[in-house]
Parts: C-alpha cells; sequence; structure tokens
C-alpha cells in the first residue's frame, strides 16, 4: 500500500497519573521528547503526521505537526481515553487511512505501518491491529490501528454509547491482526520507572 494513504497519528493525549500527571509525550527520551520520538519513528512509515493531545497544545505545536485535541462527542466526560485522540485523528484525516500509535511505546517496529496494511489488505479489512506475541500467548495492542476513515461516524456513535474500549469497537467492523514477535517492541512508560528501563541503549 503507498504510504501517502496514510496519515500517522501520535495519540498524546493520556492524563499520566501513574507518572504523577506529568505529560508523557513530554518527557524526554533519546535526546528529544517521547512526543517527537514517535513522530519520527513513524514519519518515515506514512505520507503525513499528526497528534492529539488535551493540554500543553502550543508545546505539541513546536513539533511542527498539525496537532487536535481530543474529540469528545456531547455527555462524556474531559477525558475519554485513547478513542478521543483516534476521533479527531478520523475528523481531521485527509487521506483515506490512518494509523495510530501511542506517544509512550518508544520502540515500536520500524515497519509497523507496512505490516498493519498488509494484513488489511489480504483479509479486506476495516481496521487492522498490532498484536504482540508473549512466548505461547497473544496480546493485541489496541492503540496501534490502521483504520479506514470511512468510520469515523461509527467511532463517534460507540463513543456516545459511554464506551470507551478500543478493541470492542475494532471488533464490531471487519478486522485484521498483524502479529509481531519481536521482544520489548510494544513496552510503554506507564510509570517514571518504566520509562527510566526504556531508555536504556537497545537494538532499533
Amino acid at each position: 500500500m503507498n504510504p501517502a494513504l496514510i496519515t500517522g497519528l501520535v495519540l498524546a493525549g493520556g492524563q499520566g497519573r501513574r507518572m504523577g500527571g506529568v505529560d508523557k509525550g513530554l518527557q524526554a527520551f533519546a535526546g528529544a521528547t517521547l512526543a517527537q520520538h514517535a513522530l519520527q519513528r513513524l514519519a518515515p512509515q506514512v505520507g503525513r503526521t499528526m497528534l492529539s493531545a488535551n493540554r500543553h497544545l502550543d508545546d505539541y505545536r513546536q513539533l511542527g505537526v498539525p496537532v487536535w485535541p481530543d474529540a469528545l462527542p456531547a455527555a462524556l466526560p474531559e477525558y475519554a481515553g485513547p478513542l478521543a485522540g483516534m476521533l479527531a485523528g478520523l475528523q481531521h484525516c485527509e487521506t483515506p487511512l490512518l494509523v495510530s500509535v501511542p506517544c509512550d511505546t518508544p520502540h515500536f517496529p520500524l515497519d509497523l505501518v507496512v505490516r498493519l496494511s498488509d494484513a488489511m489488505t489480504a483479509a479486506d479489512a476495516e481496521i487492522a491491529m498490532a498484536v504482540s506475541r508473549d512466548g505461547d500467548s497473544l496480546q493485541p495492542e489496541p492503540t496501534f490501528c490502521l483504520i479506514r476513515v470511512g468510520l469515523a461516524n461509527s467511532l463517534r456513535e460507540f463513543m456516545q454509547s459511554g464506551q470507551r474500549r478500543v478493541h470492542t469497537w475494532a471488533a464490531q467492523h471487519r478486522l485484521a491482526e498483524a502479529v509481531f514477535d519481536e521482544p520489548g517492541a510494544f513496552a510503554n512508560a506507564n510509570t517514571l520507572d518504566d520509562l527510566d528501563r526504556l531508555r536504556t541503549p537497545r537494538g532499533p
């Protein structure tokens, strides 16, 4: 699939509660911030990039990409989880496809998008989701999704019904999975200690 057909979205709208309320995306990582690192890792895989956040928007705009506040359909609380960022991305996406990645998972695969797009094409799916392998078990990685932009209304209605789980919404559509075997590729920083561990040098 042509990368020019895909917009990459970095999700940076988390509350950072387990980090003491800090804005995760603005935490230092590899000479940049987590959000900047995610954009740099994603950019070669897609035609364009953007970011969703719900605070410090001016700081994020200094990264040189469009920044959109989380989309909150009527009657939803101020914070509605990653789906609110995905909805914002879908509403502003100008390409047929949107791929989302969270800002706090700095070692996500460099071939993430091509493998998601291959899975989508092979299954004629509407959504392709990353799945990580841990021994004999498979773990869905719901925020790593390739989504057809025509699903924006479906997502809005799902959120308006009071639901917030990415996988529950995705399972309502033709869903493909791309399995990744790379150890640690989807390790994320929930706490400051997690972030320190992720800063330990490793391969690409």
